[in-house]
């Protein structure tokens, strides 16, 4: 897979090396001649250029790219090159990155972003996943549609605790997709037995989400 990245600062280099090493081609395209620094990262096409110039990327050939990565750290600049990658190269797969959370409403197919990528949101998320029992938190939601991959870890006063995937009744819209244990990735086959700490992923619409986390709240037991 050919991949074009927009942008040779520390995020975009730092993708640059993982699609390598996973045998990918990747051109590097970076404006500032300052951030050209072909031996931090061996392997890699690199190209002086303005990455929201049609001019200049036509010199680049985008059209031969299968992905194409705005990862600058300017989201106008991000807007600008997953557009003409889309429209005027027909660039199969563009993924945006978001610097800014006001920015990211813009990020969709609209401005030519098949995938938008927002730190702050995923930051956010991990840290909620890592402290947060009981709760349905949002890891990412899929383009294009209102629906999330979240995770929720089962409290050990869950009722569900103990119980088999079978006898969960869940809201039409949520699906138990896999079921996290000690690390480890079970499919959650209808004998699987749940425990507590497993966490759950899901795949859930937006809609369902209020559903689904009112099913794994605990009881009160001093509620009549």
């Amino acid at each position: 897979m050919r991949v074009a990245i927009a942008g040779a600062g520390n995020v975009g280099r730092s993708i640059a090396r993982e699609l390598i090493a996973n045998g990918h081609q990747v051109l590097l395209i970076e404006r500032d001649p300052n951030s050209i620094k072909p031996d931090t990262v061996p392997g890699a096409e690199w190209f002086q250029a303005d990455a929201c110039e049609l001019q200049t990327l036509e010199e680049t050939e985008l059209e031969n790219c299968d992905v194409s990565i705005a990862a600058t750290g300017d989201d106008k600049a991000n807007l600008v090159h997953s557009l003409l990658a889309k429209t005027e190269f027909g660039v199969p797969r563009t993924v945006g990155r978001v610097n800014h959370p006001g920015n990211e409403w813009m990020f969709d197919d609209v401005w030519g972003v098949d995938v938008a990528v927002s730190t702050p949101r995923i930051m956010s998320a991990l840290v909620e996943e890592a402290v947060a029992t009981g709760d349905l938190v949002r890891l990412f939601t899929f383009t294009k549609s209102t629906t999330n991959l979240s995770e929720l870890r089962l409290p050990a006063d869950s009722p569900h605790v103990g119980r088999q995937v079978r006898d969960l009744v869940m809201p039409a819209e949520a699906v138990l997709v896999s079921i996290i244990r000690d690390g480890v990735p079970v499919v959650p086959d209808p004998d699987a037995v749940l425990g507590a700490d497993n966490e759950l992923l899901f795949v859930v619409s937006q809609n369902a989400e209020s559903k689904l986390a009112a099913m794994f709240t605990p009881e009160d037991p001093d509620q009549d």
